[in-house]
This record gives structure tokens, sequence and C-alpha cells, in this order.
């Protein structure tokens, strides 16, 4: 073992309690210069036709996607029909 470890002492109750008021303290700043530096930004005309535009054509991917699953079972089944006759 080396040295240092032999004489590494825990920290103590008091210093602990210390550390967390310390952590909670720089926290709490943080979370007030974080409000302080907050924009309102509204989203232009432009932006809300692009995100409704991408929105729909997601949409219609699920729906493809959907489609496309129900197909697939409908061959699984015909199949498994086939080759058990």
């Amino acid at each position: 073992m080396s040295p240092n470890s032999e004489k590494a002492i825990p920290p103590s109750m008091p210093s602990a309690m210390f550390l967390l008021m310390l952590c909670k303290t720089g926290l709490r700043e943080k979370l007030q210069t974080t409000s302080e530096k907050m924009v309102n930004t509204s989203l232009s005309d432009e932006e809300k036709g692009i995100q409704d535009k991408e929105s729909k054509e997601e949409s219609i991917l699920a729906m493809l996607g959907i489609i496309g699953t129900i197909l697939n079972l409908v061959v699984i089944i015909f199949v498994y029909i086939y080759t058990t006759l």
C-alpha cells in the first residue's frame, strides 16, 4: 500500500454538509442565471408550415408502415395455408 492511502481520512460529517451546501448554492445560482437568459422564441409562419408538413409526412409514413405490416401478415397466412395443403 502507498503511504498516501494510509493517511487518507474520510470526510467528516460537517465537511460533507458544507459540500452539500456549496452544491445547493451553486445549483441555485445556475438556475437563476439560466432563467434570466431564457428568450421567448415564437415560430414564424414559415416554420409552422414546415412543421405541419413534416408532421403530415410522418403520419403518412406511419400509415404506410401499418399497411405494409398487415400485408406481410396476409402473405404469411396465405403461404402457411398453401404449404399445409
